[in-house]
């Protein structure tokens, strides 16, 4: 069986075979530049404890390195290299000017209190920073799986307590607490980009009527979510309520929830958070068989968890038509083959799941300029609305509508030009990756081929560019 590494890899010479790439080009691109472990000692509960750590640079095509730290029992560095190489490929493909990078700590945090956590994480910090694997030009991580904003501001605070002479020291990390030099919409960046990636697929028609669906709208369609996390909240949260789909099932650590007639996603993340699970919902039907429920049928199938979920023992027997990679590698080389050969459609999580590293981009800009967005632009937008409402009404002899009057007075906040701009590029993007998809002259038959051609044509013209 092969491993996550081995499966991304795979993926990716399946797709760099189709470009013509100069020699030796995509070995380079392929490999990891380098990959630092730490092992570091930190006294809790009366003993030492030691901890192992990673943080993998995958590339450095375009400085800094960019890519998450997660918290896991059973990390290791296979898995963090290549989860730093989809954070290359996914750079790329959304044109950011960033390197791929990933960390991991080799711990429960649920084992842990937060006072403890806090210790052991400005210990980690500061072997990255001694090692120069964290910095604002170089290196900058951001939350994923078990860590969240709270950690990113103790590696900040401990980075500016090392370094207080780097004016640009908050931008070393992002996915910070608003209250610590954050950007609105960062929590719910991944979810969004999701969200906005199967609105780019249903609006693409042809691309829609492939995995068999009539029409665009998303309106009832019904969606299976694995995995309630952040990432998994936020895409059925915005699906349901914004695009009205229904979510049949989500999946958790205890099993399944379903309710044919579409869960309540705020009551039901209310219980899983006061429960830890999703058992004893009184809004659905509980099935202890969580992996089964991957099998429901449904339309979309939203993978929000963890990677090699979906593999050669059930793929064949996936009924979704479209599936959303919202986490990092849930589908194995070896389904992926299957499901192709199904019909089935895969929203790629290169693509699909890059709504974090967007907004933490955002994030990373805000802090290098120091200044929040929309500061210089908010009011004078407001005032031309204002005397364009104005001439409309003399124009017409009539009032504007006191109902979208506020709205249209209003000039952008933060939050609104975060979200226009993720919406924005991963629109773009999704345009790039179906005309090549569509082209009869290209040998990219499915959106994963398609979206990785897209990644290494950028980094294969960046080493051009610099002589290699």
């Amino acid at each position: 069986m092969s491993n996550f590494l081995e499966d991304v890899n795979a993926m990716f010479d399946r797709a760099a075979a189709t470009l013509d790439l100069p020699e030796g080009v995509a070995e380079k691109i392929k490999v990891c530049n380098a990959t630092y472990v730490t092992r570091f000692g930190v006294r809790l509960r009366g003993r030492m404890y030691t901890f192992t750590g990673w943080r993998a640079v995958h590339s450095t095509h375009s400085n800094p390195a960019k890519g998450g730290i997660r918290y896991a029992p059973d990390a290791d560095q296979d898995e963090v290299e290549a989860l730093a190489a989809l954070m290359t490929y996914k750079c790329s493909l959304l044109g950011l000017p960033f390197g791929g990078s990933k960390g991991a700590l080799e711990i429960d945090p649920r084992e842990w209190e937060e006072h403890e956590l806090e210790k052991i994480t400005r210990r980690f910090a500061q072997e990255l920073i001694r090692h120069g694997f964290l910095h604002s030009g170089m290196n900058v991580p951001a939350p994923d799986m078990g860590t969240n904003e709270l950690t990113m501001m103790w590696i900040a605070d401990e980075y500016r307590r090392l370094r207080p002479e780097d004016i640009n020291g908050m931008a070393c990390v992002t996915g910070k607490p608003l209250g610590g030099h954050g950007i609105e919409g960062r929590i719910e960046a991944t979810g969004r980009g999701v969200q906005y990636a199967v609105q780019s697929f249903f609006e693409t028609g042809v691309d829609a009527e492939k995995a068999g669906f009539a029409g665009n709208d998303l309106g009832g369609r019904r969606v299976v979510v694995q995995g309630l996390g952040n990432v998994g909240y936020h895409a059925a949260k915005f699906l349901s309520e914004e695009d009205r789909c229904k979510v049949v099932t989500v999946i958790e650590r205890d099993g399944a929830i379903r309710n044919p007639a579409g869960l309540d996603i705020e009551a039901l993340k209310a219980h899983v958070t006061a429960t830890g699970g999703v058992a004893g919902f009184a809004g659905g039907t509980h099935d202890p068989d969580g992996a089964a429920a991957l099998e429901d049928d449904c339309d979309i199938l939203i993978p929000a968890a963890r990677e090699s979920v979906l593999h050669e023992g059930n793929a064949g027997r996936i009924r979704a038509a479209l599936i959303v990679e919202a986490a990092n590698g849930p589908t194995t080389f070896a389904a992926d083959r299957i499901l192709r050969e199904r019909g089935k459609v895969i929203l790629p999580d290169l693509y699909t799941n890059a709504g974090g590293v967007v907004v933490s981009y955002f994030e990373w800009v805000k802090n290098l300029t120091h200044m929040p967005f929309g500061l210089m632009e908010r009011r004078h937008e407001e005032q031309g609305h204002r005397q364009l409402a104005r001439s409309l009404e003399a124009m017409t002899g009539r009032a504007f509508p006191v109902e979208t009057e506020g709205e249209f007075l209003r000039g952008a906040s933060e939050i609104d030009l975060v979200r226009s701009g993720l919406d924005d590029l991963m629109r773009s993007t999704y345009a790039e990756m179906s005309r090549r998809w569509n082209d009869p002259d290209n040998p990219a038959d499915d959106l994963r081929t398609a979206a990785f051609q897209m990644a290494l044509d950028r980094i294969a013209e960046a080493y051009r560019a610099i002589g290699l």
